[in-house]
């Protein structure tokens, strides 16, 4: 697949008590990041996520699934020449990648990823 789909994001209000849920809901291992308020979520087989406190405080609790493409800022360019509205411009994660938020045509939110070739790279 040229594009798949390659994190799943859960930005929530009540960040514990959705580790609590999905923890005992799946048999998800959930492993929280050291120095950053940000859990990663390993279901073993498949594309896994991550669990977050939401950004803006009157947003409501929602999942984001973001794919993979080779260049975001093109990408996101494209998106918004085929009638998408560009919510969150490219913005680095450091050592991780890139990423851009859109909105499509009909209102469906999606995220876009670059990965940095960097992260990638086993370590020395």
């Amino acid at each position: 697949m040229a594009n798949p789909f390659v994190h799943v994001e859960l930005a929530t209000t009540d960040v514990a008590g959705a580790k609590e849920f999905y923890s005992k809901l799946f048999d998800w291992k959930l492993e929280d990041v050291p120095g950053a308020e940000y859990t990663l979520i390993n279901v073993g087989e498949g594309t896994g996520g991550g669990i977050m406190k939401t950004v803006q405080p009157d947003s409501p609790s929602y999942w984001m699934a973001y794919v993979l493409v080779d260049d975001v800022a093109v990408a996101a360019e494209k998106a918004r020449t085929l009638g998408a509205t560009i919510c969150k411009d490219v913005t680095e994660v450091p050592g991780m990648g890139w990423f851009s938020i859109i909105t499509d045509p009909a209102g469906a939110m999606l995220a876009l990823w670059q990965a940095n070739p960097d992260s990638m790279k086993p370590a020395a």
